[in-house]
């Protein structure tokens, strides 16, 4: 029986640095063997707190058959009064269990995995749904997702030249515009909300609980949004578009903007497919809307990064073993 170990937060970052691209094969392989049916990727589950509103910590159990074959969960919290401190609003950690045996092998801060599969799953989604290179690239929300997404969509040649970055918070607007003009010599400027929703590839990346984009906006044809944090967009705004979920039972739940689109017009014909069937080829496009992708964020996908990593972490010898974790290996 192999030792329980434990796999650090620098240890995740040194391992994922630089490897922008491996990553996003690991989610766009993930997605397809999801998509076949070789997983279990039960809903989530929110632990709210009544004097705290704004802030939960979810559960995320899931198991990626396929070539992976783990199962485990993802347990993440996001508390938003943490920002006022300066400090980051998420914080988790990811539990491997050996699909043979049930025993959990790892444990992994997994702050940094979450962001890094959230990044890898936009950078792909734009690969695949974006036409020509955008010349502006729109950001709403300045936190650690916004500046992870804006890495990897620069390891996939997405020009940063020309970005306009958008915080109710100009403090973290300011951050992430220092942020890309020292790392990538981009041009970035601070600006309005309606300045980053006009640009030619648009990143959603905030905490809103509720759609504030006003109900009446139209992105124009070929304009792709990101839309990650899933609750920004008025569902008038996505029946306008084409659109592109990780997966539609997910994403037609918890008052997401999708979700509310469902509600409004009493059906799912708005959905134009998921992107794994874009990556199949399943997926016929209208090329005079525009596409607004909006991933609900699968546990599969948690799964598939930690694994990949914990196989790294023991070729490069930086996990932690702990022997003896396990007080009792055999039944008698």
């Amino acid at each position: 029986m192999a030792a329980f170990s434990v796999l650090s937060g620098g240890d995740v970052h040194a391992l994922l640095e630089g490897r922008e691209k491996d990553v996003m094969e690991q989610v766009r392989a993930a997605y397809l063997t999801h998509h076949a049916g070789e997983s279990v990727n039960p809903d989530s589950y929110f632990l709210r707190f009544p004097e705290k509103p704004d802030a939960r910590i979810i559960a995320l159990p899931a198991y990626l058959g396929g070539e992976v074959g783990v199962a485990g969960i993802k347990w993440i919290s996001s508390f938003p009064g943490n920002v006022a401190r300066g400090e980051p609003r998420a914080s988790a950690v990811l539990v491997l269990n050996d699909y043979g045996t049930g025993r959990p092998m790892a444990l992994m801060e997994a702050a940094g995995i979450s962001a890094a599969r959230t990044a890898a799953s936009a950078a792909l989604a734009c690969t695949v749904l974006g036409g020509d290179a955008p010349a502006t690239v729109g950001v709403v929300g300045g936190g650690v997702i916004a500046r992870t997404l804006c890495q990897y969509l620069h390891a996939t040649g997405v020009p940063l030249d020309r970005v306009r970055c958008h915080d109710l918070d100009p403090l973290s607007a300011g951050a992430l515009t220092r942020h890309l003009r020292e790392r990538y010599g981009s041009g970035a400027r601070e600006g309005d909300l309606e300045a980053a929703l006009d640009c030619d590839l648009v990143l959603l990346a905030t905490t809103a609980p509720s759609p504030y984009v006003p109900a009446g906006h139209r992105f124009r044809a070929g304009q792709l949004v990101l839309n990650i944090s899933l609750r920004d967009l008025a569902p008038e705004t996505l029946l306008a578009a084409d659109n592109i979920l990780d997966d539609v039972e997910h994403c037609l739940k918890a008052d997401t903007s999708p979700h509310l689109a469902e509600q409004l017009t009493g059906g799912r014909e708005f959905v134009t497919g998921t992107l794994a069937g874009v990556l199949r080829g399943e997926v016929a496009r209208h090329p005079d809307r525009p596409v607004v992708f909006s991933p609900f964020g699968l546990g599969v996908l948690d799964l598939a990064v930690g694994h990949w990593l914990y196989r790294r972490g023991l070729e490069e010898d930086r996990l932690m073993p702990l022997p003896g974790f396990f007080a009792q290996t055999r039944r008698w």
